[in-house]
C-alpha cells in the first residue's frame, strides 16, 4: 500500500537569498505544518514496514484518517546502540530547534506509541538523492543552485553547533530534485558532556572540520543570541534534560564567540548577508 498524499507538504528553502536571510517555509506551508504534526499524532496506523536503513532498525509508518493519508519514520532508540549514545527524544528536540531558530530544514517530528512504546515519527520526505549519493555518483551542484548550497552549508554547519549534533553525515542529508537541502536523522544530538561544552563540532578550531563556517544571515545570528534558557525550554518540552539545555547554551556562547572572532578577522559585512 502507498500512501496517496492528500496532503502534500512541499519542504521550500528560498532561493533568492536578497529577498530571504534564510532557509524557510512559505507562509501556506507553515500552516500545513501543525495540521500534520496532528495527524501525525492521532492518525490510525494502517501498515508499517521496515525501512532497512540504520541502527536505530527505524520503520515507515502509513497513517490514514478518513481520506487522508500520509507516512512517516518512527523510531525509538534509547542508550548506546551501535558504539553511541542515542534517543528518539532529540529527533523532536532538533525539530523544535529549526522551528525556534527559523530554519525549517527538518520535517514535522512528534511523539508516536507504536506497538505500547513511545518513539519520534517523523513526516516521511521524498528526496531525489543523499548526499553520499551525489559524492559517489560525483554529481556537481547545478551552477544556479551553488550559491544558496554554499550558504545553506554554513547554516547547517551552524545549527549542528547548536544542537551538538554528533552525527551528520552523507547519508543524512538529503537533496529535493531542485537541490533544496533536508535535513534528517537526529538521534544523536544534544551531547551534554564536558567536550560538547568546550568546543565546537565546526568552525575555526571545529573538532570535526576546522574553519567551515564562512558566511551567515543576519537574522539567523540574532535569533541565535536570542537563544535563553526559558524559550529553549518552551520548545522543546521535556524532550530535553536541564544539562542538556544548558550544553546547548553553552555551545551558543561559544559559537557567537566565533561568529565575532570572524566577523573582527574579516569585517562585518564579509560575514554577515
Amino acid at each position: 500500500m502507498k500512501p496517496k498524499g492528500i496532503i502534500y507538504f512541499t519542504l521550500f528553502i528560498l532561493l533568492f537569498w536578497s529577498v530571504s536571510v534564510f532557509a524557510q517555509f512559505t507562509p501556506e506551508e507553515i500552516a500545513e505544518r501543525e495540521e500534520i504534526e496532528e495527524f501525525l499524532k492521532t492518525a490510525k496506523i494502517v501498515q508499517h514496514e521496515k525501512i532497512g536503513e540504520g541502527v536505530t532498525k527505524p520503520r515507515r509508518l502509513y497513517l490514514q484518517e478518513g481520506d487522508m493519508e500520509m507516512s512517516g519514520c518512527w523510531k525509538n532508540p534509547t542508550g548506546i546502540q551501535g558504539g553511541a549514545l542515542e534517543g528518539w527524544q532529540y529527533e523532536i528536540a532538533a525539530y523544535e530547534m529549526d522551528k525556534l531558530l527559523g530554519l525549517n530544514m527538518i520535517p514535522p517530528t512528534v511523539q508516536r506509541v507504536f506497538k505500547l512504546k513511545r518513539g519520534s515519527l517523523q513526516y516521511w520526505i521524498t528526496s531525489e538523492m543523499s548526499e553520499l549519493d551525489r559524492y559517489k555518483k560525483e554529481i556537481d551542484i547545478p551552477p544556479e543552485h551553488l550559491e544558496a548550497w554554499s550558504k545553506t552549508k554554513y547554516i547547517m554547519r551552524a545549527f549542528d553547533c547548536i544542537i551538538g549534533n554528533d552525527d551528520r553525515t552523507k547519508q543524512n542529508t538529503r537533496y529535493t530534485k531542485d537541490w533544496r537541502i533536508i535535513l534528517i536523522d537526529h538521534s544523536r544530538c544534544f551531547r551534554s558532556s564536558e567536550h560538547w561544552v568546550e568546543n565546537l563540532p565546526f568552525g575555526k578550531n571545529g573538532f570535526k572540520q576546522p574553519a567551515q563556517i564562512r558566511t551567515l544571515p543576519r537574522a539567523f545570528v540574532e535569533r541565535i543570541k536570542a537563544l535563553n534558557y526559558k524559550n529553549i525550554q518552551k520548545a522543546v518540552g521535556i524532550s530535553l534534560k536541564d544539562s542538556e539545555i544548558k550544553a546547548v547554551l553553552a555551545r551558543k556562547d561559544l559559537l557567537v564567540k566565533e561568529i565575532d572572532d570572524l566577523i573582527m578577522e574579516k569585517g562585518e559585512d564579509e560575514v554577515l548577508y
